[in-house]
This record gives C-alpha cells, structure tokens and sequence, in this order.
C-alpha cells in the first residue's frame, strides 16, 4: 500500500534523478569499458592499485582498503586473490591482529598502474572534465561533497 506520507518526486526531480543515473551509468561503463580494453583490467581493480600506491608504503589494511573503495570485504578478497595471482598485489599477515591482513602493493602493480593511469586520467578528462564548463566543475564538486557529507554522517 502507498503511504499518503511519502514525499513523491516532482517531474524536475524526477528528471534530475533519472538523469543522475544514467549519467553515471554511462560514465562508469565507458571508463570501465576503456580500462579493459586498455590495460587489460577493470576499473575496479584499477581503483584498488591507486588506493595502495597513494597510502604509506603502499600498503592497508584489507578492512580500510575494502571501505576506501566502497566494496564488500568479500567482493575485495576476490579481487584481491585475482591482482595477486596477477603479481600486482601481495596480501601480508597483520602482526598484531590474526583475523587482519594487509594488502601491498607489488613493484609489477605499480608499474602496471604507471602504465595504465595516463589512459585513465585521459578518459576521465574526456568524458567528464571536457563536457563541463569550469563554473559547472565546480557545482559538481560541491554538489559530489555536500551529498558525501550528508551520507557518510
């Protein structure tokens, strides 16, 4: 049964909404589909070598990294078995915590992020940056941190 409470969506919000999705949609799968084709990897993995090439010593916690990159720790040790069978990831034992495990990053996954990173920062320029004006990226910007905010509180 539909609550007489429910706050509908008017059609502008409805149509910001629907164009919100496909949006990002499209950016996703585009990015995704370009990493593939480029470096041999998803996206996904990809986003996994650059949270570790930009933390201390290139390595995390399995828990942290799994939460940087909005994954399930399940969905994280997947990919995590597949970059290390890859030779690009290492998973290290926690001294201080026998349930916990490190990833670190390899010598092979940073050059195999090196290598991919020039055609991923072009993608992104391309189909993101290059459609907006500046003052547009900078509503992105604040729209994408005032939405963060409010759904990481």
């Amino acid at each position: 049964m539909l609550s007489a409470m429910t706050r509908w969506l008017n059609s502008d919000e409805q149509h910001t909404w629907r164009a919100y999705l496909t949006a990002s949609r499209a950016l996703t799968e585009t990015l995704d589909r370009e990493m593939q084709r480029d470096a041999g990897m998803p996206q996904a993995y990809y986003e996994i070598l650059a949270r570790l090439s930009e933390a201390p010593q290139r390595r995390m916690r399995m828990s942290e990294l799994a939460d940087a990159v909005g994954s399930s720790r399940s969905r994280l040790s997947h990919a995590a078995a597949r970059l290390e069978a890859a030779g690009w990831l290492r998973r290290e034992e926690c001294p201080t915590d026998r349930r916990g495990q490190f990833a670190a990053l390899t010598d092979a996954g940073f050059a195999t992020l090196a290598a991919a990173a020039p055609g991923h920062v072009e993608g992104v320029r391309r189909h993101l940056f290059d459609a907006l004006s500046p003052a547009q990226v900078d509503q992105l910007r604040r729209i994408c941190e005032t939405l963060n905010d409010h759904l990481t509180r």
